[in-house]
Parts: C-alpha cells; structure tokens; sequence
C-alpha cells in the first residue's frame, strides 16, 4: 500500500521503495542502482550525479500527486532530460517486448481472436515508438539547443504541450478482448491473468511518465525558453550597443575617445570644443565619426559604451 506522505532530501531510499515499490520503476531511468545500503536520498543522488530536488519532485508526482511545479525555478533540466531519455528506452526496450512475449504464451496464435490481440498490441507499440520517436529526434534536441544557449525559432514546448496525448485507445480495446471474449484453460488463464496485471501496471507506469512530461518538465522548458529568450534580448541590445568600428576595420581614435568622455560627461559641442582646444566644427565630426563607427547615436548609448570599455568610471557618471 502506498504511503502518502511527501518525501524529503533526508529520508532514507529504502524507506520510500518500502513505503512505495513502483518507484523501483524510476530509480533506473535516474541512473541509480540497487545496493545502497541505508544512504539517505540526498547522499544517493549525490553519488550518482542526480538532482535532489529534481529526484522528489518527480518522486511526489508519481506517488503521492503533488504537482504545483509552475513556479519551482530549481528544477534541473539536465537531470530531467535524462530521466525521460532513460525512461522511453526502458519502455521501448524492455516493457514493450516484455508484454508482448507474455502476450505469446498465453494466446493460441491459431484462433482469430488471439491473432486479433496481437495485432492490437503491435499496432499500439508502433505508435508508442512513434510517439517516443518524435521525442527523441524533435523535443529533445530542442531542449538541448535550449540548454547550450541558443533558440531555435521552428519549435516550442507549447507546440508539444497541445499535442502531448498518450495514444491508448488500441491498449483499452485489447483489454476488453482479453477480459471479455479470450477463452483458455486454467494454464492459459493463469498466464492471461498476470500478463494483464502486468499490461494495467503498464498503462499506470505510462500515464505517470505524461504526468512528469506535462507537469514538470513542460513548466521547467517554459522557464529555460523565457530565460533564453532574455538572454537573446540582451545579447541583441549588446550587439547593437557595443558594435564597434573594430568589425569594420575602424577604430577610435584618441581624439574621439576624448569626446565621448566629454559627451558623457554632459558637455555641449562648445565646451567640449573649449575642453579640447579644438572648432565646433571638429567636435562635429568627431561625433559624426563616432556614431558612424561604433553604431550609437544615443548619449545613453555611449555612457554605456564608454563604462564598459574603461573609458569613464561609472561612479563619476550622473546617471
């Protein structure tokens, strides 16, 4: 029986798979392994370089339901990225074919009906893998590029949020036919009787892991995608900013380093021209040269050119 309770980063992991043992289902797709004595939770995802935080939020999901994730800015992508991967390799690689050989052995492959269960479950794994498929080769990646800094303007996780649907109906169908019309012997019926429980066991394992995709990791890459969108809002304003006459060939010269200290410094073209001993009309073109070279044609705009690049203290400019 499941026990109830929202499991902290200083519980003992035994202690949860006593209280919980579906969670055995989990610990794989963690990259986490049998034989870890009494170690508590945190000490575990330690040893395997696991999120803690990350490993509970899912842990509380899938055993007790605790889902408010919208906000929770500490979730790890990384370790979330890697729990789905290993999680569609595990169903894809071991559950599917599990099931499908217990299905074997428990239906005569010379009656219809048998013939019929079987190409239901065929044709529910082969959308499954395609569902799995476009994960692994579209959103995935996605979140990748995510992670490395940029943004890729062809995909979004609200694209896979509204069209994130399990495809089960082919599974509920092949229910029914087992319960309702199989026919078999006491062997046969015995061997049916577990290969069902494994299939709800299943379906259960596979409702949970949308749970986790929709409730956690979907909030998660919506906060990824906001921050990189930011970051590409600041690295645009820098662009534009700090775009100096270096890409072209051009530098300042000393004379211009000189005016826009000045500029900065809230003079006009007269006492910059007093200031320096030189015309109106050089200062001028000073400026002309400046805005031409460095792209800024804005006195904020070479403050913060001027800040950055050294040429002025900020303590010293009247902001």
């Amino acid at each position: 029986m499941k026990n109830l309770k929202i499991y902290e980063a200083d519980d003992k992991m035994i202690s949860l798979i006593k209280d919980n043992y579906d969670l055995l289902q989990s610990l794989g797709s963690f990259g986490i392994n049998l034989g870890f004595g009494d170690k508590t939770v945190r000490e575990i995802c330690e040893d395997n370089g696991v999120d803690t935080h990350t490993f509970l939020a899912v842990v509380n999901l899938t055993i007790n339901g605790y889902s408010n994730f919208d906000n929770d800015e500490h979730l790890s992508v990384p370790t979330l990225l890697h729990y789905l991967e290993a999680s569609h390799v595990y169903y894809l690689d071991f559950q599917l074919p599990f099931i499908r050989r217990e299905l074997e052995e428990s239906i005569d492959m010379e009656d219809s009906l048998g013939r019929l269960i079987m190409k239901l479950y065929d044709e529910y794994a082969r959308e499954i893998s395609k569902h799995m498929t476009f994960e692994k080769t579209t959103l995935f990646p996605y979140v990748n590029a995510l992670l490395e800094g940029s943004s890729p303007g062809n995909y979004s996780i609200e694209t896979f949020s509204r069209n994130h649907e399990e495809p089960a109906e082919k599974l509920k169908e092949l229910k029914i036919l087992i319960i309702k019309y199989m026919p078999s012997d006491a062997r046969h019926n015995n061997q049916l009787m577990a290969t069902l429980h494994d299939i709800y066991n299943n379906e259960e394992w596979l409702s949970l892991h949308s749970q986790v995709e929709d409730k956690i990791f979907v909030p998660a890459i919506r906060r990824l995608e906001q921050q990189t969108r930011q970051n590409d809002v600041t690295k645009n304003i820098s662009t534009m900013v700090f775009k100096s006459g270096s890409d072209n060939g051009d530098m300042l010269s000393d004379r211009e380093k000189d005016v826009i200290v000045a500029l900065v410094q809230g003079m006009a073209n007269k006492e910059i021209a007093d200031h320096l001993c030189i015309s109106i009309n050089t200062v001028i073109t000073h400026r002309r040269n400046i805005a031409r070279k460095l792209q800024i044609h804005s006195p904020a705009g070479l403050t913060i050119y001027a800040i950055v690049n050294g040429l002025v203290d900020i303590s010293a400019v009247k902001l």
